[in-house]
């Protein structure tokens, strides 16, 4: 008994999926020239990127743990077929694709060029904030063991030698992973355990939620507050050449707009203060009032409204980093390597914003 039936009509017409995929489709359509670049016209045939990268995003909606899981669920999910664009005939790739062509991905900055694009979405359908936005940071677990975290003049071969490490001092100076170099042993707080970790950092606008940066670097003292002055004027400098016109040149003599930046505590500092004040950039930092030093935040900024709404609107960040690590599954890298791992988390991100654009569409 034969039964002809299309994907299409097995997909749900409420499904959000339906609202991501024409969102997604437009933004690869903008990286198609990048894509030519980046394969051969002669050869075998590969797996377009434009599916490896919906595969990426389809990993962080449905929390998928590792690419072979998703390539076997691929098999027999019509989903997931449907949102690739394929047919019930064609069979699923194999896991080691991704591993093949990540390194392609990398060079050409596909993952970074994607997150713009959306970000790009945003900004035509008038959901961002051109003036007020938050920033924080959280740890990303590496993809390496305690155990590989040894002496940097340890011999290579003697694995006794690191069989039993406790009561051993160690520090960044004197160790390092050997399975994982770039990350650093950290911890976020007192009393919590330290982990090999990258930091990620997020700036988020604050009018409905949206990221519209995002970096990933070492993880160390110093790198939050390093990372949200890199992505402040990296975005203003994007904004300042996304709008630029006959009007806008003749006004490049002028200051750039002022900006309003909220965070928590751990950004209460002289330096992190006077940068952002070198910018144009009012810092609706909380005040450290736990410590004995005195905060950094004076009058001038505190007694404005716009703090005390910038100290409520930058708690939505913390949604950003909570859906990142329990919906998307992103609290562990599966990656090994700073640029791997950033790239990843890219679109995670993206993810995110995409389920944010549709759900304000819809309202």
């Amino acid at each position: 008994m034969l039964a002809l039936v299309s994907v299409e009509s097995r997909v749900p017409r409420n499904h959000a999926l339906r609202s991501i995929k024409p969102l997604v489709d437009e933004v690869l359509r903008g990286l198609s020239p990048t894509f030519d670049e980046m394969y051969s016209g002669v050869g075998r045939p590969s797996v377009p990127p434009e599916r490896l990268l919906k595969a990426s995003l389809l990993m962080a909606l449905f929390g998928i743990r590792s690419e072979r899981q998703f390539c076997e669920q691929l098999a027999y999910n019509m989903l997931f077929i449907w949102f690739l664009d394929m047919d019930l005939s064609e069979s699923a790739f194999d896991a080691s694709t991704f591993s093949k062509n990540r390194e392609r991905l990398l060079e050409h900055g596909v993952a970074r060029r994607f997150f713009e694009g959306v970000v790009e979405l945003a900004d035509e359908r008038r959901l961002l904030s051109d003036e007020h936005f938050s920033t924080d940071g959280t740890l990303v677990e590496a993809w390496a063991s305690l155990k590989s975290y040894r002496r940097k003049d340890e011999p290579e071969g003697d694995s006794q030698a690191w069989a039993d490490f406790h009561g051993e001092r160690r520090s960044s100076d004197t160790h390092e992973s050997k399975t994982e170099p770039e990350a650093r042993l950290y911890r976020k707080g007192p009393g919590k355990e330290a982990r090999l970790s990258y930091m990620a950092h997020a700036l988020m606008e604050n009018r409905h939620g949206l990221v519209v940066d995002m970096e990933l670097t070492e993880a160390n003292g110093t790198a939050e507050r390093d990372a949200a002055i890199d992505m402040v004027d990296r975005h203003r400098k994007k904004r300042k050449s996304q709008r630029k016109s006959q009007k806008a040149a003749r006004k490049q003599s002028r200051k750039p707009r002022r900006l309003t930046l909220a965070a928590d505590k751990a950004y209460d500092t002289k330096d992190f203060i006077r940068r952002c004040r070198e910018r144009r950039v009012t810092p609706h930092v909380a005040q450290n009032q736990n410590s004995r030093r005195r905060s950094c935040v004076d009058a001038r900024t505190t007694r404005h409204t716009g703090y005390h709404v910038s100290q409520k609107a930058r708690w939505r960040i913390e949604k950003v980093f909570g859906w990142m690590k329990a919906a998307a599954g992103f609290r562990r890298s599966r990656l090994r390597g700073r640029r791997r791992t950033e790239a990843a988390a890219l679109l995670v991100i993206s993810a995110f914003n995409l389920l944010r654009i549709t759900k304000l569409a819809a309202a």
